[in-house]
């Protein structure tokens, strides 16, 4: 388990004395996927290099698995990183060296003897879908193909959290949704904890479990997935989970109510759902804005209704749409800022 503790963390520049990360508390369970999400300069890069203490805090500390590790010496907390490896935006992949001599890097830092790592090499190429990239150089694959190579090099020193920072910011969203279900199939297969720093929304959508919204070095809401995107309370989750101001699209008619639908892997059918409730339950609806993606057969995103009637239609159509597995509904009262 890993747990940040009061964790703030300070710079000074020309400028004067930057915040970067101020009483950030947060506990993250083994073997969870664990997003960090917030826009640009909100703090997420910082916190994850505090995290394995590339970055020392100014105050609070760190702890795995019962250590501070800030308390460790340099010693104990170079044996820590080969247990907290990375991923990157970049995949810092090194250009000299063949896809295989890149995954036994590590190994050979380790003491690892050659014939060990490379066998330790293979295995992981095949692990991530690459056993004929053995011989070649990163500069002859694809954006998605270098990061599996990382992910590879990552996993060589078998560790127990793996920290993703961006790693999929640069890739498109066919060739991001294959890495998101490949490191999915590695913490499944091998138990291993996975903190995703991310901006995209539709990256903590697709994998994670658990979330924290970062907003100015602070963490102003966290909880399961589900619960905070199905009704974000601060206005920097409200302003990640509707980008556009979605409550506020359009002003609401006399008489009308308003209800958020979120989908978070319900079954997609082929007959539309508002369709669906209106021919089964005579409850007509609006859809005053809807931001919804399948993925397989799963459908993601949320949706807000508006519903023209009485306390007791409103209390059906809510309880129609909740009744679906992996969909969650709640009326809107309040507008976002």
């Amino acid at each position: 388990m890993i747990e940040i503790k009061d964790l703030s963390k300070s710079f000074q520049t020309a400028e004067g004395r930057v915040e970067a990360l101020k009483k950030v508390n947060l506990t993250v369970k083994d073997g969870d996927i664990y997003g960090i999400i917030g826009m640009s300069g909100a703090g997420k890069s910082t916190l994850v290099r505090c995290i394995n203490m590339l970055e020392r805090p100014t105050e609070g500390s760190v702890w795995m698995d019962g250590r501070d590790l800030g308390s460790l010496s340099e010693a104990e907390l170079r044996g820590i990183r080969r247990k907290v490896t990375m991923i990157f935006q970049g995949f810092n992949l090194l250009m000299q060296r063949t896809c295989l001599k890149n995954i036994c890097f590590p190994l050979e830092l380790s003491g690892i003897d050659k014939g060990e790592a490379k066998k330790r090499a293979l295995e992981l190429l095949e692990l991530v879908g690459l056993p004929d990239k053995a011989n070649a150089y990163p500069a002859q694959l694809s954006g998605g193909q270098q990061q599996r190579i990382a992910i590879a090099r990552a996993l060589a020193t078998e560790p127990k959290v793996l920290l993703c920072d961006e790693a999929t910011s640069a890739l498109d969203p066919k060739t991001t949704h294959s890495i998101l279900e490949l490191i999915r199939d590695i913490n499944r297969r091998l138990g291993i904890t996975v903190i995703i720093i991310t901006h995209q929304m539709s990256v903590v959508e697709d994998i994670c479990s658990h979330v924290a919204i970062l907003d100015d070095g602070e963490v102003v809401e966290e909880g399961a997935v589900s619960a905070v995107f199905s009704s974000p309370k601060s206005a920097a989750a409200k302003r990640l989970v509707f980008p556009d101001g979605a409550d506020e699209i359009l002003t609401e008619s006399a008489g009308e109510r308003r209800i958020r639908v979120v989908f978070n892997g319900a079954i997609a059918t082929r007959t539309p759902l508002i369709a669906k409730m209106a021919m089964e339950e005579q409850i007509a609806a609006s859809i005053l804005s809807a931001s919804t993606r399948s993925i397989g057969d799963r459908a993601y995103g949320n949706m807000l209704l508006g519903i023209s009637g009485d306390e007791e239609m409103v209390q059906r159509a809510m309880e129609y749409l909740g009744s679906i597995q992996d969909v969650l509904v709640e009326e809107v009262t309040d507008h976002v800022g």
